[in-house]
């Protein structure tokens, strides 16, 4: 089996799909942080709260998520969603510590997922499509699933300059102790 790496054009559409991917997570989590508050000329950690979402939960999970959005600890995990969302968002668009990125963009994408699982399949008024199991949500945690096992902070952002500079400085601590050894001999 040969490990042949990606070609050009294929890295540079995995790098578009994990950036458009990271956008869609750091706006999401910017804007539950400051926009409603910003607009208004107020200032971080508006009044966002995913307690409305959580108590509509219908999916296998539903009395858990209701029994959390009661929670007097609400509004802490309101804020800990937000930035989940935008710090994912942000190592995906910057391709830095990107596997763990991947990783949270998946648990929150799962999160999501398990609360409304869809399972209509008929068009259901005031929703945004009529879907059988897969939706936009499941869809786009497979688009991550790519970039996970393609590990696509190896092709292009700031993971692959720390790995080049660490290998850099390896190097420049090994060729000084060659030196000496060849020295010494």
């Amino acid at each position: 089996m040969s490990t042949s790496l990606p070609t050009r054009l294929q890295q540079i559409t995995l790098i578009l799909l994990r950036t458009l991917i990271g956008w869609h997570f750091a706006w999401e989590g910017f804007v539950k942080l400051w926009w409603p508050s910003w607009s208004r000329g107020g200032w971080p950690l508006a009044r966002w709260s995913a307690a409305g979402y959580l108590q509509g939960a219908t999916g296998p999970f539903a009395d858990f998520f209701r029994g959390l959005a009661d929670s007097s600890w609400m509004p802490v995990f309101d804020v800990l969603i937000a930035v989940a969302l935008l710090l994912s968002g942000l190592s995906l668009m910057l391709g830095l510590f990107t596997q763990v990125g991947t990783l949270s963009a998946l648990v929150l994408l799962a999160l999501i997922y398990a609360l409304y699982i869809p399972t209509y399949g008929v068009i259901v008024p005031g929703t945004e499509g009529n879907y059988l199991y897969v939706n936009k949500n499941l869809v786009e945690a497979a688009a991550v699933l790519v970039l996970l096992v393609f590990r696509t902070g190896r092709i292009a952002g700031l993971d692959l300059l720390l790995a080049h500079r660490r290998l850099r400085k390896a190097s420049e601590r090994v060729e000084p102790a060659e030196a000496a050894s060849e020295a010494t001999s």
